[in-house]
């Protein structure tokens, strides 16, 4: 499903094409910025529920010899894995622990050498500015410039401005069903019409949540088939 169908099929099952409507501030909000919102509301809440891989992203980058700070990704959520890799190649994987932890650790920025534990410091301070960038603390400081490989959660472009998205091509029942229970939501829709659309979102989700945590993270060698109980 891309995203004209996708707007299709919510105008369609609300029965409501969203005409342009005036804010109390004498702003217009047309019906592709409500449809839109409908929709990126429900791939947020899809994606916190769901790790897919596809929210999985990979980068590299460098310390800087007594540097301590490192710096995250602008589209950096959370973190699956950092690792610094030395000289030789080899991958050392940090073990993440408290910003209070490393600074009792190591309380001297002067010690140094290659990291062991990283930690998630908080917002980038330029010149008195905090950015919304945030930042990894790391113990020891580094002695020398190294490659790091982040392994981190981040949302996927929108279908709003995509088109397309993995989730609409691979799992569409989710994405719609969520972004109708925003819709209804939104039109203050009937009791029982809100309900039911949530349970069918709840369905939906319950499945993809099976392929995202459950089947994409295991195979048949490792832990066998499936057996359904025969009764």
């Amino acid at each position: 499903m891309n995203y004209a169908q996708l707007v299709a099929s919510i105008e369609a099952y609300t029965e409501n094409n969203f005409p342009d409507i005036t804010l109390s501030d004498n702003t217009v909000e047309t019906t592709a910025e409500q449809i839109n919102r409908f929709i990126q509301q429900a791939e947020q809440r899809i994606y916190n529920n769901i790790q897919f891989p596809s929210i999985r992203k990979n980068m590299t980058g460098v310390t800087q010899a007594n540097n301590k700070y490192l710096s995250a990704p602008d589209d950096f959520l959370a973190v699956y894995s950092l690792a610094v890799i030395d000289a030789t190649g080899s991958y050392e994987y940090l073990l993440n622990k408290d910003v209070n932890f490393i600074r009792q650790a190591y309380p001297q920025p002067t010690e140094t050498a290659i990291p062991k534990y990283y930690a998630l410091f908080g917002p980038t301070v330029v010149s008195s500015v905090i950015s919304d960038e945030l930042t990894f603390i790391l113990g020891p400081t580094p002695d020398a410039i190294y490659s790091v490989e982040l392994h981190y959660y981040y949302y996927p472009e929108s279908i709003t401005t995509a088109v397309t998205s993995w989730l609409g091509d691979n799992f569409d029942s989710v994405l719609l069903y969520g972004s109708l229970v925003e819709a209804y939501t939104f039109m203050k829709g009937e009791t029982d019409m809100v309900a039911l659309y949530n349970q069918k979102y709840m369905e939906a989700l319950a499945l993809a949540k099976r392929l995202g945590d459950g089947m994409e993270r295991q195979d048949a060698y490792r832990s066998g088939q499936f057996r359904q109980a025969v009764t």
